[in-house]
């Protein structure tokens, strides 16, 4: 999602200098986005949301997400950045988390099978 409760509904929470993940966009990967045609509300919680609304509303923003041409690119800005709230990229704020987590052990394991094979190449 593009936009956040704390600020205007603009296109100013993104940034606007980034380059298009795709060759063939004209512009910034955000002007594709479906979420620019629908509410901020629906990727952003209100004060205070029962548990119910919460899911049923985060549910609606990832279907908008699943047909959005530029799901991935807004997935990899939220978790790159990282944004600590709303749905982008079709994940929800914990959802994110799980996958930064997930990409750190990744990348720990990675670092410690490429150690290994350092020292077993030179021994």
């Amino acid at each position: 999602m593009l936009q956040s409760p704390h600020q205007p509904l603009q296109v100013a929470a993104v940034p606007a200098q980034r380059t298009p993940a795709r060759e063939d966009d004209a512009g910034p990967w955000h002007s594709e986005a479906a979420c620019r045609r629908d509410e901020a509300g629906l990727f952003f919680a209100p004060s205070k949301e029962p548990t119910a609304a919460r899911l049923a509303r985060e549910e609606a923003a990832k279907r908008v997400c699943g047909g959005c041409p530029v799901m991935i690119e807004c997935r990899e800005h939220a978790l790159m950045q990282p944004e600590p709230y709303g749905v982008w990229g079709g994940l929800t704020a914990a959802e994110r988390r799980v996958a930064l987590a997930r990409r750190r052990r990744r990348d720990i394991e990675l670092t410690a099978t490429t150690t290994a094979e350092r020292i077993a190449a030179a021994g």
